[in-house]
């Protein structure tokens, strides 16, 4: 991901200052002039947040699988005054995924759906469910009012496919999101990147967008 990162800085133009596995040893003068893009590991940004928060201007996180410590994390961003944008994909096209289940589940409720959400992913995936995949449930559960049964496969080097299905007695919705490779998560994070420079406080990237 460091790499599709940085491709995707120099496509647009953008300047990569450094890239680095110690955040805490970034410079505190540069960090403040810029945002951090944070791909990592969850036991990482679990140890790292604080010093997120307290050195850099603002931080993008596609890290994942660190979401019961949400309200830790954005406390102490809101008191550092850094911003924080955050996704469980920045993917564009799972957020317009996200968009297409949550008004499926509008039309749906009440006529006897049951949802299921299934995702694919690499067999180096370190989370599972994938974070996307619990983002898909929180969204099914509050929109149909009925949570999905969540199911995980990890195979070879698939970048990563999402599947919401809602069946009833009488016909079943499909509704998939393939992804053919990161570049797109690259894409997505280096947007929220030039976003999060002229932003304050701490924002889900879908809410951003959508």
């Amino acid at each position: 991901m460091g790499h599709m990162v940085e491709a995707s800085l120099r496509r647009h133009g953008l300047e990569m200052v450094l890239a680095t596995e110690d955040v805490c040893a970034v410079d505190p003068a540069l960090a403040r002039e810029c945002v951090c893009i944070d791909f990592t590991t969850p036991e990482a940004f679990r140890a790292n947040y604080p010093a997120l928060a307290r050195l850099f201007k603002a931080v993008v996180v596609g890290t994942t699988g660190w979401y019961d410590i949400k309200s830790e994390v954005f406390a102490a961003f809101e008191a550092a005054g850094t911003t924080l944008v955050w996704a469980s994909n920045f993917s564009i096209g799972v957020n317009a995924w996200f968009a297409a289940l949550q008004r499926a589940c509008e039309v749906l409720k009440g006529h006897g759906y049951t949802p299921h959400v299934e995702e694919i992913h690499h067999i180096h995936k370190l989370d599972a469910p994938s974070g996307t995949a619990k983002s898909a449930g929180v969204i099914i559960a509050d929109s149909l009012g009925v949570a999905p049964e969540i199911g995980s496969q990890r195979i070879g080097e698939v970048p990563g496919t999402h599947t919401a299905e809602f069946r009833s007695g009488v016909d079943k919705l499909t509704l998939t999101h393939e992804a053919f490779s990161r570049e797109g998560f690259a894409e997505g994070a280096v947007a929220a990147a030039v976003m999060a420079d002229t932003l304050t406080g701490v924002h889900e990237f879908k809410d951003l967008i959508l």
